[in-house]
């Protein structure tokens, strides 16, 4: 019997592992006043007034008060937010969770105990993108330059012509 020749065919398929250092953490005491925006998974368990934005995951625990605008791919939240939410795929709100604000989601899974004082509105990827593209990106667009500034020579006004005195005529 050969047993080696298929050992690798029962293991499940390696995933990546997310390096800890790859998530940003806003920590319980600290606040942001202000947007943020990540590439990557963000917890939260401080405060957080202004928008925040991830491609990713975001979790919000318990101790977490954030008041603006959230925007993420996926969402767990234990927190409070004072503002409205967008995700892109689907947002689990836990016993905990305590939300002012609209909810627009693609899916949603409320424990008993959330509380929701706002509406929901169900919402496609494609409009999640077009949400994004207004509201994150617009407001984060660098201002445009002033127009410069090049001193132009005066346009030459045109001069009333000098009337002559006519000479008296004879009769």
């Amino acid at each position: 019997m050969n047993f080696g020749k298929n050992i690798n065919l029962n293991k499940p398929p390696k995933t990546v592992e997310q390096n800890v250092n790859n998530v940003s953490r806003i920590s319980q005491g600290a606040a942001i006043r202000g947007d943020l925006s990540s590439s990557t998974d963000i917890r939260v368990d401080g405060q957080v007034d202004g928008t925040l934005f991830s491609e990713g995951k975001v979790v919000v625990g318990e101790t977490a008060r954030l008041s603006g605008k959230l925007f993420a791919t996926n969402i767990d939240f234990w927190g409070k937010m004072d503002g409205d939410i967008f995700v892109k795929d689907t947002l689990s709100l836990k016993s905990s969770a305590v939300v002012n604000g609209n909810i627009h989601v693609r899916k949603i899974q409320v424990e008993m105990g959330a509380q929701i004082n706002g509406s929901f509105k169900m919402i496609s990827e494609q409009e999640y993108e077009q949400l994004v593209a207004t509201m994150v990106h617009k407001s984060s667009a660098p201002a445009p330059k002033p127009a410069s500034r090049v001193a132009a020579a005066p346009k030459p006004q045109p001069q009333p012509e000098a009337i002559k005195p006519s000479a008296p005529q004879a009769s």
